[in-house]
């Protein structure tokens, strides 16, 4: 069955047909939130799924791409996952037991154990936190501000936490600055107007000038945040050797590091934990998304040493969710095992490759940028005009209207970046060969049909090219 098939499958299931489609689209735009965010630009009717596949209540099929903004590191509904849920639920445990111990709750975080940094996990603790990624950001600030004494805080550009006042504090999107921002290092738009390793050192110097520096302003903080590639910034790479930097500004002077690896975390960009690629061992890790093996569950790992807080200074009624503990379980297990994340790394960098090489077709084709399967195609108007950039504008229209094509075709991607002008691709480690071409001939076809819509057929103008190798240095995968 195609993308727009319809009709019973070899297992008898029937679509509910257009207008039942319809009317639960139209009663979900009646009693939800204006919030809704993913809901308008995919107005689809999830009923079933499996892997790479989500089929609609209108009978159609889709490749999904977003993979629940990173959540499904082994895609929809996988056997290891299913059995998973499907034993405890037939055992008779408990599913509701605040933070009390439980057989799945050690099997869980022993596994999780075994996967984190060997210099962390021989020292570390865990804290069970609620069950979003922005609850366990909130956890981990709370934690080396109790631990340190200190109040202030080290975030970056671009950076996302979450949604709720602290982790929007340390957000790039932050309306009232209570935390101090730091350049994060850009190729292609590097706030120096140099990249590459140069941009990368000059942003590791504003660092340092700006910790000491006694008028700067930032006294000593309670710790340094940041994303080992920033997601919904515009799926960006931190440099290895940068990344290297901040752990030795923040180790001189006493500033806990804390790796925002939510988005990052079970293979996602070709290690198990992107920090992995540079080597670094954080003072905290916060996870969540994939971690739960598609269901919620959020956890912050850190130093025995910075376990000074009281019983409750960071709880939740949920932390204790069973079902997403043993989905956990079985998803780190499957991706340890079958080296899921050696093959992310793979296939991203071929996947990598050939997008690139839609630019010399496609001037709109800005940059293409990722780690892993991680992956950002940054759309841009090569005949507008960018006073004293080096770069084109940022293109959001056409952006939008390149994810529209996709989702036409069948294939789902979301937007993230400064200006929503990255149509990012997160699809699940479990991505075949075939699949993974699929997917990028759709993406091809959508890219060509958004032009054509987009911008009358014209002389594509002249633009200097910039040089790949320096541009795109760490971003196929592990580099140790």
């Amino acid at each position: 069955m195609t993308a727009g098939d319809t009709g019973a499958d070899e297992e008898g299931w029937v679509p509910l047909g257009g207008s039942a489609h319809e009317g639960i689209l139209r009663r979900q735009a009646l009693r939800e939130s204006a919030a809704r965010t993913y809901a308008r630009s995919l107005p689809i009717v999830p009923v079933r799924a499996r892997g790479l596949t989500i089929e609609g209540a209108d009978g159609r099929r889709y490749l999904d791409c977003l993979s629940g903004a990173g959540t499904l590191a082994l895609g929809h509904n996988h056997p290891v996952v299913l059995e998973a849920v499907k034993k405890v639920l037939d055992s008779g445990a408990p599913l509701h037991v605040l933070d009390l111990a439980t057989p799945v709750k050690d099997r869980f975080t022993t596994e999780l154990f075994a996967t984190l940094p060997a210099e962390l996990a021989r020292d570390a603790r865990v804290q069970f936190c609620g069950p979003a990624g922005t609850d366990a950001v909130e956890a981990a600030l709370t934690l080396v501000r109790t631990a340190t004494g200190r109040g202030g805080l080290l975030a970056f550009t671009g950076a996302y936490h979450g949604m709720t006042s602290g982790a929007l504090d340390a957000s790039g999107g932050a309306a009232d600055v209570r935390v101090a921002r730091l350049p994060y290092p850009r190729d292609y738009r590097c706030p120096f107007g140099v990249g590459g390793d140069r941009g990368a050192e000059l942003a590791a110097r504003w660092t340092e000038s700006l910790l000491d520096d006694p008028k700067s302003g930032v006294p000593t903080p309670a710790g340094m945040i940041l994303e080992p590639v920033q997601g919904e910034g515009g799926v960006i790479p931190a440099p290895d050797d940068w990344m290297r930097r901040m752990r030795q500004i923040t180790a001189a002077r006493a500033i806990p590091l804390i790796a925002d690896e939510v988005q990052t975390g079970v293979g996602r960009t070709g290690a198990f934990w992107g920090v992995d690629h540079s080597g670094v061992v954080p003072d905290v890790m916060v996870l969540s998304k994939a971690i739960g093996g598609s269901l919620p569950l959020a956890v912050i790992v850190y130093r025995a040493e910075l376990d000074v807080w009281e019983p409750g200074a960071h709880a939740g009624t949920f932390r204790g969710n069973q079902l997403a503990m043993a989905a956990g379980a079985a998803t780190l297990a499957y991706v340890r095992e079958n080296r899921l994340a050696d093959r992310a790394a793979a296939l991203g960098t071929r996947m990598l490759g050939r997008l690139r090489g839609l630019s010399a077709a496609h001037p709109s084709v800005g940059d293409v940028r990722g780690r892993g399967l991680m992956i950002g195609v940054e759309l841009v108007d090569p005949s507008g005009e960018a006073p004293h950039a080096p770069t084109p504008p940022a293109d959001p229209v056409l952006a939008a209207s390149l994810r529209q094509q996709c989702l036409d075709r069948g294939l789902i991607v979301e937007l993230g970046g400064r200006h929503s002008a990255v149509v990012r691709l997160l699809p699940p480690l479990t991505l075949t060969d075939e699949q993974a071409e699929a997917v990028l001939d759709r993406f091809a076809d959508a890219l060509a049909a958004a032009e054509r819509a987009h911008r009358p057929a014209c002389p594509a103008p002249l633009r200097p090219v910039r040089p790949r190798a320096a541009h795109h240095r760490n971003d196929t995968g592990p580099s140790h």
